[in-house]
């Protein structure tokens, strides 16, 4: 019987003094694929960036618990620890540290354990190739000087040898053509098993398209205002979002 990871209770979120979330409620359990859809400004990265407790949104009310701990409050270090991922609609560049070496260190600190050298290049090579990345970028500065497709790749790459119990994914298939977002869907089909999860968030259906979805949730002004199945994204891409608009400003 799969487990519940994350639980979303009420969670109202503010931007300086913008109230952005409005009392949203999710449950995600083990071996599940949700998606979070919405236009532009609706509060889609305001929810990934609460979860993983960024300070710059402040919390105003409601909780998150994750395998049943509340983790609401924690540091994000802390709640990545915990074995939530995050990828990152525009992903940073850090100059002087490799991509390999940045994964090794960080694969350390969510283990706390040594990682072993050899075992560790055999699966970085291995997931490299399937995401047909090239190998020199794994010796380069981690996002310097990358296209914007070698950046969302290198996002998956992370996630893959990571492997967290929850992933999420924030506007990870912006700006790519069809062969990455292709690359990025089978990515996320690698990962994903019955012990983990992932939550997608977009404005668009593109990636959808390759992966099995359970469930579609539409977020516009802050509010959860429909979920369904994989049906769902797809009455979105043929009618937009106008509907649920109207809908919000009638209530």
């Amino acid at each position: 019987m799969s487990k519940q990871l994350l639980e979303i209770k009420d969670l109202s979120v503010n931007v300086e003094d913008k109230e952005i979330l409005k009392g949203i409620n999710l449950k995600i359990n083990q071996g599940e694929v949700h998606v979070i859809m919405g236009p532009n400004g609706g509060g889609k990265t305001t929810t990934a960036n609460a979860i993983f407790n960024n300070p710059i949104y402040t919390k105003q009310g409601g909780s998150i618990h994750f395998f049943g701990e509340d983790i609401t409050n924690l540091k994000t270090d802390e709640i990545a620890r915990k074995g939530i991922f995050m990828s990152f609609q525009l992903p940073e560049e850090i100059p002087g540290i490799s991509v390999a070496n940045f994964l090794r260190y960080s694969k350390s600190k969510m283990t706390g354990e040594p990682v072993k050298m050899v075992d560790f290049q055999i699966t970085l090579m291995k997931y490299a190739r399937e995401l047909k990345m090239n190998p020199k970028n794994l010796q380069r500065s981690l996002n310097v000087g990358f296209s914007g497709g070698e950046k969302k790749k290198n996002e998956i790459l992370q996630m893959l040898v990571l492997n967290p119990k929850l992933a999420i994914l924030d506007e990870t298939d912006s700006g790519l053509d069809v062969d990455a977002i292709k690359t990025v869907s089978k990515g996320i089909e690698m990962f994903k098993n019955d012990e983990n999860a992932v939550l997608i968030i977009t404005h668009n259906t593109k990636i959808l398209r390759s992966l099995k979805v359970d469930f579609v949730h539409i977020l516009i002004d802050g509010k959860i205002v429909k979920t369904g199945d994989a049906s769902l994204a797809k009455k979105i891409e043929e009618e937009g979002y106008e509907k649920y608009k109207a809908e919000v400003e009638e209530s």
